[in-house]
């Protein structure tokens, strides 16, 4: 396995192992969600999802030696697979991958001797983030934070987005409101702006990033994680992510 092979020692070490692994099954459970599902065949033997390092994830059997060199993923994840709501299905996994990453980072802090100090920032670290569940299914303060988007008096409908056919960052970019005057506002828009997150790497980036919407299930996403570019933007009537054209192709076979 490659992640036998390498040994972070260090809590800056430890947290970017995480995050590869991290973007790893994020990436399996979002955008390539398609070739994930048909991998986890539920003939097939008892399978685990792997998420690495360096980003990339595989469907795999578990470690053949006991105890494995490091904490093993939930077992048999494609058994369930045909036995409940796709989306259900995507957010247990999710769910247990959120443990394993957990299992695994301390895996590390215990391994490499973190004192109470460490392992406290370490979890500091990693809790800074959102779960992969939360990325997977669009809740907690992702939610929230499209809500109020929703809601603003502001240009911050997606009718706004689209009609910016001139802008130099596209139709569907996000962008930071001007301040506004009213106090009472300043929250709301910390909250909008600090933690609208893409639904496909879960990650909130710069504002000049471009960024575009899901008509389907209103979630945004970096356009280079859904590698839409805004020239080809300006030609999208309806965009539909990865997961809404997966979820609608398989409906309709």
């Amino acid at each position: 396995m490659e992640g036998a092979q390498y040994n972070p020692r260090t809590v800056e070490e430890v947290f970017k192992d995480f995050k590869g692994r991290r973007a790893a099954l994020i990436k399996a459970l979002t955008t390539d969600v398609e070739e994930f599902y048909q991998q986890c065949d539920p003939g097939k033997e008892n399978l685990c999802l792997y998420g690495f390092p360096s980003e990339q994830w595989e469907v795999n059997l578990p470690a053949e030696e006991v105890p494995p060199e490091l904490p093993e993923p939930v077992l048999g994840i494609n058994f369930a697979r045909d036995g409940m709501q796709e989306k259900d299905w995507i957010s247990l996994v999710a769910v247990h991958s959120d443990s394993w990453l957990i299992a695994v980072a301390f895996y590390f802090g215990a391994r490499f001797g973190f004192d109470k100090a460490d392992r406290k920032r370490l979890s500091n670290m990693i809790h800074d983030l959102p779960t992969i569940f939360e990325v997977v299914t669009g809740t907690a303060k992702k939610e929230r934070a499209r809500s109020s988007g929703a809601n603003h008096s502001g240009s911050k409908s997606k009718s706004a987005y689209k009609g910016r056919a001139s802008d130099s960052r596209g139709k569907y970019t996000r962008e930071l409101p001007e301040k506004e005057e009213d106090e009472e506002l300043d929250e709301e828009d910390e909250e909008e702006n600090g933690e609208t997150l893409c639904g496909a790497c879960g990650e909130n980036s710069a504002a000049d990033d471009f960024w575009i919407c899901c008509d389907l299930c209103l979630r945004w996403f970096h356009g280079s994680c859904v590698k839409i570019t805004p020239a080809r933007a300006e030609h999208i009537k309806q965009y539909k992510c990865p997961s809404c054209n997966n979820k609608r192709a398989r409906t309709g076979n």
